[in-house]
């Protein structure tokens, strides 16, 4: 603009140009070009060759916080530790800021020094290694975020969880023995931690390290690897040494739930095959899982997840095989959907005396075989399940031959799907009403997945501490059955949910006492924790893990004080180091 203006008033007073040319060339309009040449005869434009006049440019920030950057140099400060320093003093500068700063005054940049030469500054500190050798049981005290996991502990004495891990052949460490890295992995599950990032956040609990029976709690470097040695051969043996240890408590096997869940992979695999996830309702690369359920327990039984595509049909068959193995006989009641079997699958099942009740798929002559019925040929029936919403469905009972044997088969309508439903059995013996409640009831093994994915994580495939499918389900079949335990122990929580249970009982911080003699934990509950403690009883109760070792969990009904629990050093013993028993002397 400055050019322009010279240029024109140039070629009008110099060149002699007259007006009207000098505008058209320039580009301004006659009448704004008489204003600027009135304005330049008044002198009100600025000079044109005016010369800048060089001065010092101030630098506020640099300038207060010269002197103070120099000192921290001579004291031996890096560029990163002076701009924290100045930040602290109200003076914030930027590490680029205070190299320049250094540079003007010729400082060189510091050579690389050992954590011992640096300032003493608040940092991060180097945790311990996870080494039974180093557990000792000190008097201490000692406050952990992790108090609820210590209500686990009679059951996995009673469980002998030491035995557990030796039957199942798990490997191990001189620093880490089979049994203490189960409990470490274990804890993971009890407490629900999502696997992604969280776990490194309590490497420094001492309850958690107490609860596994170690100094410290294994690192996620330690987990990963150690799940990868774990084969689906010993993921076998521990799910049928668990089921020698609890199956009289938990498993009663009059009916079984079954299913498959897919668990979702973010990452790229080769070998990682593409399943239907149903709650994203696409195909995408993904492990599946095989799930047993016990119907009247609600505890996960079996789990595998070394399967391939083409063996879906098969796994039923290596679930019985499992069983027969454990129980001595076939399961006596199976229930699953379409999808997990096929028509010669439910022929074999049928000739092996196996009693199913399962779903059969839609097909468009099915279908118009339904829609042709007359309204008198159905009946209507009242489920007995309380709080369901559809409790009376219509229904039509016939004989049906999907491929060589004959069945019962049921169309169902008014059970809360659009499309009719149709069940198969071979149960001749059972009633219309009884094998349509049985069916109802089969969706808690949907909420219980559901269950599994928000509390146990079992979708947390693609994580830092990646553990291998088949383990983590296992982990999480032993979770759920410990879960289950203490819950027939609690007073109103039979029916719970393990993410209820977590919330209301074992998510609570807690005071840890070691003495010469027993180890006191003393949570940070009121009367809400003590009186389901109690388990109906207005005087404390003291639950025996075994004839030599007890382990009492004591409450105070009544009042206001907090739960307390004592455990003699011999239970240290048994649970923790028993590899060291010298430790608890």
């Amino acid at each position: 603009m400055r050019q322009r203006q010279y240029e024109a008033l140039r070629a009008f007073y110099m060149d002699q140009l007259p007006s009207a040319e000098v505008a058209r060339r320039f580009g301004y309009s006659p009448g704004s070009f008489r204003l600027l040449c009135h304005t330049f005869r008044r002198g009100d434009l600025p000079e044109f060759f005016a010369t800048a006049r060089p001065g010092r440019r101030e630098q506020p920030k640099k300038s207060r916080a010269h002197d103070e950057i120099i000192a921290l140099r001579k004291r031996n400060y890096s560029v990163y530790e002076i701009s924290q320093a100045l930040k602290e003093q109200g003076t914030p500068l930027s590490a680029t800021a205070v190299r320049e700063v250094l540079a003007a005054e010729g400082f060189a940049p510091l050579p690389r020094r050992l954590d011992e030469e640096r300032p003493a500054r608040i940092g991060p500190q180097v945790q311990a290694v996870a080494n039974v050798n180093d557990f000792v049981l000190t008097p201490r005290e000692f406050t952990t975020r992790m108090g609820g996991l210590f209500l686990f502990i009679p059951d996995l004495v009673q469980l002998e969880s030491e035995a557990l891990a030796q039957a199942a052949k798990l490997p191990g460490s001189r620093m880490i023995p089979p049994a203490h890295a189960l409990r470490a992995s274990l804890a993971l599950k009890l407490w629900a931690i999502e696997r992604k990032s969280h776990i490194m956040a309590l490497v420094a609990d001492e309850g958690l390290a107490l609860f596994c029976g170690l100094n410290a709690m294994p690192k996620k470097s330690f987990l990963s690897e150690y799940s990868s040695r774990i084969t689906p051969q010993k993921v076998a043996q521990l799910l049928a040494r668990w089921h020698a240890q609890v199956s009289a408590d938990l498993f009663t096997g009059a009916s079984l739930n079954l299913d498959f869940h897919s668990v979702p992979y973010f990452g790229e695999h080769p070998l990682v095959e593409s399943h239907y996830l149903a709650k994203r309702s696409r195909r995408q690369p993904s492990i599946l899982v095989f799930l047993a359920q016990d119907a009247d327990s609600q505890v996960f039984c079996y789990a595998n997840a070394d399967l391939r595509k083409g063996e879906e049909a098969d796994e039923i068959f290596r679930f019985i095989g499992f069983w027969k193995r454990q129980h001595g006989e076939a399961p006596q009641h199976l229930v699953f959907d379409s999808k997990l079997t096929t028509y010669a699958g439910l022929d074999r099942l049928d000739a092996a005396g196996i009693t199913f009740l399962t779903l059969r798929r839609r097909s468009p002559a099915l279908l118009a075989e339904i829609a042709s019925l007359p309204p008198s040929a159905w009946r209507t029936v009242e489920l007995d399940v309380p709080h369901r919403k559809y409790r009376n469905p219509r229904f039509y009972e016939q004989k049906a031959r999907p491929l060589q044997r004959i069945y019962r088969q049921f169309f169902i309508t008014d059970l809360g799907h659009d499309e009719p439903t149709i069940l198969l059995t071979n149960d001749a013996h059972t009633t219309a009403k009884s094998l349509i409640t049985r069916y109802a009831r089969r969706m808690l093994i949907e909420n219980a997945l559901a269950d599994a994915v928000r509390f146990f994580h079992i979708d947390a495939l693609s994580s830092s501490v990646g553990f291998k499918v088949d383990f983590d389900m296992a982990l999480l079949v032993l979770a759920s059955g410990l879960y289950r335990l203490m819950a027939r122990r609690m007073r109103g929580y039979n029916d719970a949910q393990a993410r209820q249970i977590f919330r209301d009982l074992i998510d609570m911080p807690a005071d840890v006492t070691i003495d010469e003699d027993e180890i006191r934990v003393r949570f940070h509950r009121s009367i809400g924790l003590a009186k389901s403690l109690v388990l109906g009883q207005s005087r404390a109760v003291e639950i025996r893990a075994s004839a030599v070792v007890g382990v009492g969990w004591l409450a105070a009904a009544g009042t206001t004080k907090a739960q307390s629990c004592c455990c003699t050093r011999a239970v240290c013993c048994k649970i923790w180091s028993s590899s060291r028993a010298s430790t608890c002397s």
